[in-house]
């Protein structure tokens, strides 16, 4: 079993490292990450220029690959034979911050295990629901523990073609965890604000700002489980049809 390790924090965020450790004994770990951080990247696929690949250690002495490309192109370099050996699976993360509802379209995290299924390879992204405002060190051992068990259920018994799993784990202690849920998407409120300044030359530029994203904590949700003590498990695919309206379109041209 040869699983890689990737993420969009870049290749020396803590929580990578966390992941990489607890994955080690369910197969041979491989690590191709960011040399910087990509947070909120989307689906990137490099063409207009070369992808530098480097060599880098970790901190805890194991060594790594660092890509100045995305954490699509990290798994996309994976999967077209940068390593030696093929990738059997793919996990991306762990970010420090949720994943959940339409995050998924900006997350660099999630897109990387997309990156994977496009690949024909399964694909997990695992974030940790961090409390906001956070100042010391987040803890993600308790993540990097679920994480892994999600993977081995994975390596056992598969997911089908085109599909990833999207892990959210609330910020708990592994006991006070209230279990495991299958959930759909949840409806993410942000609350942007766009910010105006001017430069020292006089000229306007503008920030993305306002406060954190919210939710809605709707029961069978990502975020109404992690909001109960719960993981949430999205299981997501790369068809984005919308089935419901796709008839009612067609009846437009018929």
């Amino acid at each position: 079993m040869h699983i890689l390790v990737t993420n969009d924090d870049g290749v020396t965020a803590p929580g990578l490292l966390a992941l990489a450790q607890a994955l080690r004994s369910l197969g041979e770990v491989s690590v191709l990450a960011p040399d910087r951080n990509w947070s909120a990247s989307g689906h990137v696929k490099t063409l207009y220029r070369p992808l530098r690949v480097k060599k880098t250690i970790l901190a805890d002495g194991s060594f790594a690959f660092a890509s100045d490309g995305a954490p699509s192109d990290c798994v996309a370099l994976a999967l077209l034979g940068l390593l030696e050996k093929n990738v059997d699976l793919v996990i991306s993360g762990i970010n420090p911050n949720a994943n959940i509802g339409y995050d998924v379209t900006y997350s660099g995290t999630v897109t990387a295990a997309m990156e994977a299924a496009i690949g024909g390879v399964p694909g997990i992204a695992v974030s940790l629901d961090s409390p906001e405002n956070h100042q010391a060190a987040l803890d993600y051992s308790v993540a990097a523990r679920v994480g892994k068990e999600v993977a081995a259920m994975v390596i056992e018994r598969g997911l089908p073609k085109g599909t990833l799993l999207n892990v959210n784990v609330p910020y708990l202690s592994y006991d006070e965890i209230q279990g495991i849920r299958v959930t759909r998407q949840g409806l993410r409120i942000y609350r942007d604000a766009l910010v105006r300044r001017v430069d020292p030359q006089g000229k306007p530029y503008y920030w993305i700002g306002g406060q954190s994203p919210t939710g809605v904590p709707e029961e069978g949700t990502d975020y109404g489980a992690l909001k109960a003590g719960f993981v949430s498990i999205t299981p997501l695919q790369l068809d984005l049809t919308a089935y419901n309206t796709l008839q009612d379109l067609q009846k437009w041209w018929s």
